[in-house]
């Protein structure tokens, strides 16, 4: 596995988390270890970075990466998803942390794994589980399920809900016409039927939104993301920072929906008004970076005299 990945947006990360060197941070989205890296460089010698993922090659590649097996005395690098972020840290006995980052992108690393079935020229089998060892799990459907057994209203509804894609009829009707002649089984295949029903001149690979409303339904990635925003407030110190990267409408109408509700309630302060963009030097260099919105909050209120 390459343990090569760009950061996204990371200058203006390292700003709005605003370290110091004796606080507790954790990268709750720990990829390839991109922004966790430049968390430890910051960090004096009794800053403290937890850093969580619930895909096991990233925990195995970011352990390496960190030459660290377990935990060691700066970093402690966890295979768990962040919608647990608060059983994680307070199981480390930490009751408050000064920082929280959430990248809720996939890193390249991940895509380009034709195994893990995202690539849109894959021929292995469609899986799109950023959690491949959830077989226990109460989600346990891999694309393959949605796209070969689900009715043909169930899958325009999350083309539509998931994907915004606006051809999510005609891309539903081709999927269940397909499947009826023999099993869509690899990403490439289905690449190629949604392809057919997006012709035309476009920026991105017909098939984006496809499959991102099949990632994002199969990961339950939204009610995820909800759940880990609803516990941020209750584990950061008074003062402390929040800062998400989103990478597609969804993803950020529901973290600034919860910046302005926090800040309307007195518990945050909103850091920016606008979110943070790339910068076109940064898409030059690293084009998948060119969709993020970076949004970021302080904690203006204590636990106590906020909430319990």
């Amino acid at each position: 596995m390459c343990l090569y990945h760009k950061p996204v947006l990371l200058h203006e990360v390292m700003e709005l988390l605003n370290i110091t060197g004796d606080g507790v941070y954790v990268d709750a989205t720990l990829g390839m270890g991109g922004h966790s890296e430049a968390i430890l460089q910051r960090l004096g010698p009794h800053g403290r970075l937890i850093s969580l993922d619930k895909d096991a090659k990233a925990v195995s590649a970011a352990r390496q990466r960190f030459n660290e097996d377990i935990s060691c005395d700066t970093i402690t690098i966890l295979k768990e998803d962040f919608s647990n972020i608060y059983g994680a840290v307070r199981g480390l006995g930490y009751d408050r942390v000064d920082a929280i980052l959430l990248d809720l992108g996939m890193c390249m690393v991940q895509v380009k794994d034709d195994e893990r079935g995202f690539s849109f020229n894959s021929d292995y089998p469609l899986d799109m589980r950023m959690d491949r060892g959830m077989l226990q799990n109460a989600r346990p459907l891999s694309a393959w399920d949605v796209v070969n057994n689900f009715r043909q209203e169930k899958l325009e509804e999350i083309i539509l809900q998931y994907g915004e894609e606006s051809r999510y009829r005609a891309i539903a009707k081709a999927i269940v016409t397909e499947r009826k002649r023999h099993a869509i089984n690899t990403c490439k295949e289905l690449a190629t039927i949604v392809a057919a029903q997006c012709r035309g001149y476009r920026k991105r690979h017909p098939a984006t939104k496809t499959f991102q409303a099949l990632r994002i339904f199969v990961n339950d990635e939204l009610a995820t993301l909800t759940r880990c925003l609803d516990d941020c407030p209750k584990l950061l110190n008074k003062d402390g920072r929040l800062c998400v990267i989103s990478y597609n409408s969804l993803e950020d109408r529901i973290v600034k929906f919860f910046f302005k509700q926090m800040q309307s309630n007195g518990m945050f302060k909103v850091l920016t008004k606008k979110p943070v963009t790339p910068g076109l030097l940064e898409i030059r260099d690293n084009p998948s970076s060119r969709s993020a919105k970076l949004r970021g909050g302080i904690r203006q209120c204590s636990m106590t005299e906020g909430m319990n």
